[in-house]
């Protein structure tokens, strides 16, 4: 079996997130399907819709702060946003809106972004945890035996590591709770 519904997650066995990505697309189209007549309703403000989406819809889509995503899922997860953010606005694709103006207008933030932050959320939780603990085990956890020809797939401490570059963190910052959470969700 090369890939499994695990918890509402789809899980393959090289690791990678693309079949994840697709599952929670689907079930983020779904949601929104569900919840079309509230999300263009004109007597709805932008703002509430903006939070029904977030709360309902892509909670629903976002997945898992564990995946070792990729920049194609990255995309992927904005287009279909894009394209419910669109259709909640009722602008068309030849308005020719900025994708930030529009996410602007309901008060949202890029889903990238939102993704970036429940990672580096997730990664300060198991930094706080102790040593002997079994999520720190596998976050250091080497697989023995010989590795497979070419190049390494990327994994999730290397995307964690590029999201803590890209925003100028440190693991010292990540020990005090109060202070972590405000560096995440602080946007550069």
């Amino acid at each position: 079996m090369d890939k499994f519904s695990f918890l509402g997650d789809m899980l393959s066995v090289d690791g990678d997130a693309d079949a994840a990505v697709e599952a929670r697309i689907r079930i983020g189209w779904n949601k929104f399907r569900q919840l079309i007549p509230l999300l263009t309703n004109k007597d709805v403000s932008l703002i509430m819709r903006g939070r029904l989406y977030s709360s309902c819809v892509r909670s629903s889509m976002h997945g898992s702060e564990t995946w070792n995503i990729r920049k194609e899922n990255v995309v992927a997860l904005q287009r279909a946003e894009m394209r419910m953010v669109k259709w909640m606005c009722g602008v068309k694709l030849k308005d020719r809106f900025p994708s930030k103006e529009l996410r602007e207008r309901l008060g949202i933030d890029d889903i990238a972004l939102v993704s970036q932050q429940n990672r580096l959320r997730w990664y300060g939780h198991v930094l706080r945890k102790e040593d002997d603990d079994c999520v720190t085990k596998c976050i250091v956890y080497e697989v023995e035996g010989p590795r497979p020809r070419g190049r390494p797939k990327r994994n999730w401490r290397q995307v964690v590591k590029e999201d803590c570059q890209a925003r100028k963190l440190n693991t010292e910052d990540a020990m005090d709770h109060s202070k972590w959470k405000t560096l995440i969700k602080d946007v550069r």
